[in-house]
């Protein structure tokens, strides 16, 4: 460097022998003081840049890459829509959903009576105000009386759903099979597509001396037949809405849908019916059976009801050597092998029963085990015990969110039954479709609804109709409603641990995808919000199960559980040891020759005026 042109400071022109006498000049006197020191050497020549020039460029190209070093090493990251998260969030704690309803009340009358219309707009203003909460916002009340001659309606009814003398008191001796056809054709259908659900309670007059009875039909109508005063009728259309049509039967305490129980549905909105024939001893008999014709066509009407909160897929198998983990004890007086109600959590063999072999089940589908189990010939008849002591009528029990298990003794099964040599024998049609009745009603319960109801706190008999279906239309609503709430605080739940997961992780990829699922995701849930304040809640249900399965897709996504995020601490970690131990050379470089410059760049102008001041 002492070469560069003109960069070091040149020697003084003197005349001959003056380098000489200034080489060997005597040092300063020791008594001079310190300020006395000689000044530097003035210098004769501009100083050149090129040393600056190609300093600063050094360090330039650190300040232009460090960019491109950033850009690099950037983290992809889409943004989440946490405002429209918190909406949602405010939303729903503030104004929880709820699903208007409707309760209109027919009056045949067998005679002529009071005016009709007058006489209507009493009994709304009587059943409104009652004590059943029926005065609350989202449930409108409305009255149709009709007699021989006349029909009216309340004057709040705007457009009342019955049709006005298709259907009589004297209809009711048809049976109630019949009659409640006759009732869901006059109501138009009940209330049901793309509008709020009404739900009718009709008394039915008559002199009958059996009294009063009351029966809760396969759609969303119930009757009362009898001679009632208009102060017991307007009791009895409250307690028949609230209890049933409102809270599915479930009393006070007691467990239940809306109760704390869980949904059988997997986070995806699948489902999955596995149904195993299992001969505990193929030496013994062996059993078959014609699932794929009886089975699923008496499964498809129930896979259709539950469409609207889960997707179902029904599987069958038969197993051989499957063995119970639990013991029975034979008992003469009740004539067979007794299986109490303490063995039930041993039953199942887990190491035996391979029943978990489903293909369709995939992702976060949930799998319902239903299992018709064929005793050996030495435990057979097999009957399963209740606390009280007598025998189980169906012999079959549930284990929640698992399935359900049915005990099936062969016929001509009896204590000491002789082995058959493993003939193969097919289960007759009636033995299969009552064993799947037995299925479907633990299906019901396995979803919140009761095997069977009671009439506690009706003080009149109460029957009510099966379905075809296995679920009447009025549990069915009770079902959609709470699967849409259900869904809806699932599905923020996921979204807020979502926005909260990315927010703490600075370094953590977040693809577009996930975004738009995202996205989607609370598109559908403001969907099933204003369907559910529509009262629609079949299609609130819809939208809710779709809210939630995004929800989850964007939470589970594998892009977030595939890799391991580091700290920002750690990002700087590893690249620390290379960056700044050579950016801190640069940079002190770049300083020293800038202050190098600046001296050089001094002493050049004090020649300049020390030459100005001697010219």
């Amino acid at each position: 460097m002492a070469e560069i042109a003109g960069d070091e400071t040149p020697p003084l022109p003197s005349s001959s022998g003056a380098g000489e006498s200034s080489l060997y000049s005597s040092p300063p006197s020791p008594t001079a003081p310190a300020g006395d020191q000689p000044p530097p050497p003035p210098r004769t020549t501009k100083p050149g840049t090129k040393r600056l020039v190609l300093t600063a460029s050094v360090f330039l190209s650190f300040l232009v890459g460090l960019p491109f070093l950033l850009k690099s090493t950037e983290i992809h990251r889409s943004p989440l829509p946490s405002d429209a998260i918190a909406d949602l969030s405010r939303r729903l704690h503030s104004h929880p959903p709820s699903f208007p309803r409707g309760l209109h009340a027919v009056f045949l009358r067998s005679g002529p009576g009071s005016p009709a219309s007058s006489l209507a707009d009493q009994l709304e203003r009587a059943i409104s105000t009652q004590p059943h909460g029926l005065a609350a916002g989202n449930i409108s009340v409305s009255v149709t009386v009709q007699s021989d001659g006349s029909c009216s309606s309340s004057s709040s009814a705007a457009a009342p759903p019955w049709r006005c003398g298709s259907v009589t008191a004297a209809d009711s001796v048809r049976g109630d099979e019949v009659f409640d056809e006759l009732l869901h054709s006059a109501l138009g259908g009940g209330g049901g597509g793309d509008r709020m659900k009404v739900y009718t309670v009709v008394f039915v007059e008559s002199d009958d001396e059996k009294g009063t009875a009351v029966v809760i039909g396969k759609h969303r109508q119930a009757w009362v037949v009898g001679k009632v005063d208009e102060a017991e009728a307007v009791s009895l259309v409250g307690k028949v809405f609230i209890k049933y049509f409102l809270n599915g039967g479930v009393e006070e305490g007691e467990a239940g849908i809306g109760k704390g129980e869980f949904m059988p549905v997997g986070s995806d909105g699948n489902v999955v019916l596995s149904f195993s024939l299992l001969n505990a001893d193929p030496n013994d008999w062996v059993y078959d059976w014609d699932f794929e014709n009886i089975g699923e066509r008496m499964l498809n009407p129930v896979v259709e009801a539950l469409r609207p909160i889960a997707d179902i897929n029904v599987e069958s198998q038969v197993l051989y050597h499957t063995p119970k983990s639990s013991f029975s004890h034979s008992d003469d007086k009740l004539g067979g092998n007794v299986l109490s109600m303490g063995d039930i959590p041993f039953f199942v063999n887990s190491n035996e029963w391979h029943l978990d072999t489903s293909l369709s089940a995939t992702g976060r589908s949930k799998v319902l085990q239903f299992v018709v189990y064929v005793p050996s010939a030495r435990e057979c008849p097999l009957y399963l015990q209740l606390p009280d002591g007598e025998l189980s009528k169906t012999n079959a029990f549930i284990s929640p969110m698992w399935g359900g298990v049915v005990i099936w003794n062969p016929p001509g099964c009896s204590l000491g039954s002789k082995k058959t040599s493993g003939t193969q024998t097919k289960m007759s049609s009636q033995e299969l479709m009552e064993t799947l009745e037995i299925f479907i009603g633990q299906l019901r319960q396995l979803f919140g609804l009761k095997a069977n109801y009671h009439a506690q706190g009706m003080d009149v008999t109460t029957k009510f109709l099966v379905s075809e279906k296995g679920f009447a239309q009025w549990e069915l609503d009770l079902l959609y409603r709470h699967h849409a709430c259900s869904n809806l605080l699932s599905c923020l739940a996921t979204l807020e641990s979502l926005s909260s997961l990315v927010q703490s992780l600075p370094r953590m990829i977040v693809m577009d995808e996930i975004g738009r699922q995202v996205e989607l995701s609370l598109e559908a849930a403001s969907l099933a919000q204003r369907n559910a304040s529509l009262g629609i809640s079949d299609s609130s249900a819809v939208s809710a199960t779709r809210a939630r399965a995004l929800a989850e897709d964007a939470f589970f996504h594998p892009s977030i559980s595939s890799i391991s995020y580091a700290s920002v601490e750690h990002y700087f970690a590893i690249y620390m040891p290379f960056f700044a131990p050579v950016t801190l050379h640069v940079l002190l470089a770049a300083i020293k020759e800038l202050k190098r410059y600046k001296v050089e760049r001094g002493k050049y102008s004090a020649f300049l005026a020390s030459q100005a001041t001697t010219s």
